[in-house]
């Protein structure tokens, strides 16, 4: 099956889930999935923690971005066991890092940064699957680590713009006043702005911007890196390697660099956040990469072998378990608690 049909397929399943998330996610509702009991207080009530919505939809998007891979990886007639280590190798440094990163830049661990995760992932990754392919394919190890890069970086875009509802869901990364933007963006986003409600979004919390018309910054990132992880699957079908690495890096980094000054959330201090400057160093680097890359191209391939490998119980189970560790690690929330007073009900006498 061509690669562009695929892209259109997968863009019709998600435009339903965006024009649904769009509307409903802004809404406090959509903030805490959950509480959980954890300990009995003096006075008969309980103290619980949160576990949000953001966590759920990260996970979700961990677990897209994973079967996408391993679909790709399958397509080019791949054993589970090589996407599943490179897999295993990128979440080893991206997952640290998105709170590592955040402690540095912003000055606290009550936080995730995709960005610092991502670049993270983008600079040390490539380099890991290189020395993993030169000890495991001593004689093909360039062309194999062209192959998992170029379908990892779409699993990356898709993954980064599912992600984006996470965003909406908890007030993060949001875009600036929409009164204090200029007269034709506020013509442009009249009818499509986001509006937060809720005590406890970020928005709220750190600018006081609930019920306050907003950028919908995270719904146009979250659109470009979904088309940049479609076109960048497409390509890779279609046997380009190298521009399924290239245009999703391209597309999500530049996109990252110019989106950051309509967002009005802390990003560190200077005008050019660090976030900025790692965006456009991984952009400079794919750009480069791309134009220096020999003999990146291959057949066309095989979705239907892609889809068996997808169907395998192993590949199900990595699915699940990065799906998992995403929620796991992002979904305890650590900036809200919860009291709870558990009440009995008589028993109704017919």
């Amino acid at each position: 099956m061509n690669g562009w049909i695929v892209a259109g397929l997968g863009a019709a399943a998600l435009a339903p889930l965006y024009a649904w998330a769009f509307v409903f996610l802004p809404r406090e509702r959509w903030q805490i999935l959950a509480t959980l009991p954890v300990a009995r207080r003096e006075d008969g009530e309980w103290r619980g923690v949160n576990l949000t919505w953001y966590g759920l939809l990260i996970g979700c998007a961990m677990a897209d971005g994973t079967a996408l891979a391993l679909l790709l990886a399958g397509a080019a007639n791949r054993p589970l066991a090589y996407p599943a280590l490179a897999l295993i190798l990128l979440l080893g440094v991206s997952v640290p890092a998105a709170s590592v990163v955040n402690r540095i830049v912003e000055g606290h661990w009550h936080g995730f940064t995709v960005g610092g995760a991502a670049f993270a992932g983008m600079s040390i990754g490539p380099w890991l699957l290189w020395l993993t392919n030169r000890w495991l394919f001593p004689e093909s190890a360039e062309m194999e680590t062209w192959l998992m890069v170029g379908a990892l970086a779409p699993a990356y875009a898709l993954g980064e713009g599912i992600g984006r509802l996470a965003c909406i869901s908890f007030g993060c990364c949001y875009g600036r006043r929409l009164d204090a933007c200029p007269r034709w963006m506020q013509r442009l986003f009249a009818r499509g702005h986001f509006v937060f409600r809720g005590a406890l979004k970020k928005a709220a919390v750190e600018s006081d911007c609930e019920g306050v018309p907003l950028v919908p910054i995270q719904a146009v990132t979250a659109i470009l890196s979904s088309l940049a992880g479609l076109i960048g699957m497409a390509l890779f079908l279609n046997g380009r390697l190298a521009g399924a690495f290239a245009v999703p890096i391209l597309v999500t980094q530049l996109w990252r660099f110019f989106s950051e000054f309509l967002r009005a959330d802390y990003r560190g201090g200077g005008r050019v956040s660090a976030y900025q400057r790692m965006a456009a160093l991984a952009a400079l680097a794919a750009g480069i990469t791309w134009l220096l890359a020999p003999g990146a191209a291959g057949e066309p391939l095989s979705v239907a072998a892609g889809l068996r490998l997808l169907w395998t119980p192993g590949a199900m189970l990595l699915v699940q378990a990065v799906g998992w560790l995403g929620f796991l690690r992002m979904g305890v929330s650590s900036v809200t608690a919860a009291r709870i007073r558990l009440i009995g009900t008589k028993p109704t006498v017919a």
